[in-house]
């Protein structure tokens, strides 16, 4: 029986370990940290976004790039990772912006619990508290103040750089680039974006929410919400475009990224509006007949000069489109997940890395972009059952 080692236990460990066939393989499950699923956790902080009601094609569509993407959504899509889970007693709602959720009875806690307890069924050995510091010179796994391991297999899920508390730091970088492979570095993905605020307008309006908008930047689209804070924006609409922008800002000390408060219609609608009103003062015309509301309207008032806002004409494409200046990501390690690590260049089909057989890597180790946790968590989880059932075939083989 061939021996497997897990090193990582996040929602792509978690995941291979529960699908490879344990009458086959024997598997080492060895995590950092005191618990399994840290960052699971973590990201179910506000609200456990499992995944998207969507179709497949549209699902993917969503990740960068898409082409490495495509095969591995399509093996375990986003219907199957909500049967996997009903399966295993947590059952799922569809919520808003086709957002897919655990029942709301049920924690984050819960959730991971119930991952665990089907874990308990299967013949694994645990190591918590267990360290991963590099191969020795025999190509041994070497862990801090453990015994040394030669697995016949090693699967890598450790992580990107985000979220340092739950022991996804990246430090595992060095221990790679020392055996030649590329690893890019790290950089904020799903992030706030810094914008220079008039002071009186952040007093105001720090904290306040932009729902049912959208952003443009360089041709791509994304609708949802923002929020204010002191330091830019945020939210899931800018989230879904901040590989673009972060890519753009490498070369750039600013960008300029557009943002439409009214989705839903055209400039002529908006002007047709303005001009049918009856009310003589332009913020009256925009909380009454355009239903803005304050922190909108100020956005308004900061981006647009005055003749532009007192204009019919050019407000109305202003509201369709106002020219928001950013200019820096927000620090890594408050980023909802990091761009860069491992290039793709170095692993095969089955996620094999080339310069060193019979190691494969999956997960944020990995240099793609998801926009959000739960396109996030579905890429994850369907690398982590996209190996196991390549693994099992291949023993099947054997």
């Amino acid at each position: 029986m061939k021996h497997i080692a897990i090193i990582g236990g996040g929602p792509a460990a978690l995941m291979l370990a529960a699908e490879l066939d344990t009458q086959k393989y024997r598997v080492t499950l060895v995590e950092r940290n005191k618990a399994l699923g840290r960052k699971f956790l973590v990201a179910g902080e506000g609200g456990l976004n499992l995944t998207y009601q969507s179709s497949v094609a549209e699902l993917i569509r969503q990740y960068a790039p898409a082409d490495f993407i495509d095969p591995i959504i399509r093996s375990f899509t986003n219907a199957d990772l909500r049967n996997w889970f009903h399966q295993r007693g947590v059952r799922t709602f569809v919520g808003s912006s086709n957002r897919v959720f655990p029942d709301l009875e049920l924690k984050p806690i819960q959730v991971l619990n119930k991952m665990l307890e089907y874990l308990s069924t299967k013949d694994i050995e645990v190591r918590l508290d267990t360290r991963w510091t590099g191969w020795n010179t025999a190509g041994q796994l070497c862990f801090e103040h453990r015994e040394d391991l030669q697995p016949d297999l090693t699967v890598f899920a450790l992580g990107g750089a985000s979220w340092k508390v739950t022991g996804s730091d990246g430090n595992w970088r060095q221990a790679f680039t020392a055996r030649g492979i590329k690893v890019q570095p790290f950089r904020a993905a799903n992030c706030a974006f810094a914008v220079d605020w008039q002071q009186d307008f952040i007093v105001t309006h720090e904290g306040k929410p932009l729902k049912n908008i959208a952003l443009t930047f360089q041709g791509h689209s994304a609708k949802g919400e923002l929020v204010i804070s002191k330091f830019g924006l945020e939210g899931n609409a800018i989230y879904a475009l901040s590989q673009k922008i972060q890519k753009a800002l490498l070369k750039e000390d600013r960008v300029v990224i557009h943002l439409d408060l009214k989705p839903t219609l055209s400039v002529d609608q908006i002007r047709d509006k303005h001009q049918r009103s009856r009310r003589s003062k332009v913020t009256d015309v925009l909380k009454k007949d355009l239903n803005l509301d304050r922190a909108s309207i100020g956005l308004l008032k900061q981006f647009s000069d005055k003749a532009s806002f007192l204009d019919p004409e050019r407000l109305a494409a202003t509201i369709k489109a106002i020219p928001v200046v950013v200019y820096a990501p927000d620090d890594l390690d408050k980023a909802i997940s990091s761009l860069g690590g491992i290039v793709l260049d170095e692993i095969d089909e089955h996620f094999e890395l080339k310069r060193i057989p019979h190691s494969f890597v999956i997960g944020e180790m990995l240099d793609w972009f998801a926009p959000t946790g739960g396109y996030l968590l579905q890429a994850c989880f369907s690398m982590g059952y996209v190996l196991a059932k390549y693994l099992n075939e291949v023993k099947e083989k054997d």
